[in-house]
């Protein structure tokens, strides 16, 4: 008996409605925010201008701060992957009875609200905080340390936040490689780092690219780290849209700043898909 064509599209339309209504409309309402005028009065006006869209790329401070945001993002995908794949690593190695338990704790952060965790740093990090404490009391330093509200506190806030994900992708591309073909490399003369070279490593690297990109585009939309733990010269570009859309209500140029970011998101994501394809991620999952 030949299956009804609408019956999958019945099943899918709770979840698409939930995406339609949750996403594609409220994107649509802040491209077509992105081109109404901004009143002296604080009015918002109906209409269709580039304006706001100029406004952004006429003085360099806005670009400075996407080149920044670019960057932060790239040194944070940076430092998730190379702090990220060696307990992946171990992980699938591992023999371990207590292996599921080590995986628990990878994903224990999510059980804690991403604002306490990141608030969390200011206790440790801070003048009066345990770092500076500990070496003030074994006579390492007379006076605290200041690593509070700058570049490096924002990385190692968006560190401790994003290297979940990345050890997750990772874990899941390693476990799926068949464990014989370590041993039939080693049994053709292989050393255990030649292994890991010419079989692990690019085996893995869906789960490594999958990874990266998830790193890197929840860097580019987030603002809590870089607003809690970053100086005045270390907003990025989601703090900048908050500012606008919450500080001063403008609610047109803040629309055009988020759809620039998510233009560039997408490009990236394009490009990604373009050049390594991302049915890579979904193969990861499986």
């Amino acid at each position: 008996m030949q299956e009804k064509p609408w019956k999958p599209w019945a099943l899918l339309s709770p979840s698409l409605s939930a995406v339609f209504l949750l996403l594609v409309v409220p994107v649509c309402f802040i491209v077509v925010y992105s081109f109404w005028l901004r009143a002296p009065s604080g009015a918002d006006i109906p209409a269709f201008q580039f304006g706001n869209y100029a406004k952004f790329f006429e003085d360099f401070f806005y670009p400075s701060i996407l080149i920044r945001t670019i960057r932060v993002a790239l040194e944070t995908v940076i430092l998730c992957l190379v702090m990220g794949y060696i307990p992946a690593y171990f992980f699938y190695r591992s023999e371990s009875r207590h292996k599921s338990i080590l995986l628990l704790l990878i994903m224990l952060p999510f059980w804690i609200s991403f604002i306490i965790r990141t608030l969390s740093w200011i206790n440790i990090l801070g003048d009066s905080g345990l770092i500076n404490y500990l070496l003030i009391e074994m006579g390492i330093l007379n006076e605290p340390l200041s690593m509070l509200y700058n570049e490096g506190a924002v990385l190692m806030g968006l560190l401790q936040y994003l290297l979940p994900f990345m050890i997750l992708n990772v874990y899941v591309s390693l476990d799926g490689i068949d464990k014989s073909l370590l041993e039939a490399a080693r049994s053709l003369g292989c050393t255990e780092w030649q292994a890991f070279k010419e079989v692990v490593l690019p085996l893995s690297m869906p789960g490594v690219s999958a990874g990266c990109l998830l790193v890197f585009v929840l860097t580019a939309g987030t603002y809590l780290p870089p607003m809690i733990l970053g100086g005045p010269g270390n907003d990025m570009i989601a703090n900048l849209i908050f500012k606008r859309i919450i500080g001063t209500l403008d609610w047109p140029f803040g629309s055009a700043i988020s759809v620039i970011l998510l233009v560039l998101l997408g490009i990236i994501v394009f490009t990604y898909n373009r050049y390594l394809g991302i049915n890579q991620i979904f193969k990861t999952l499986q």
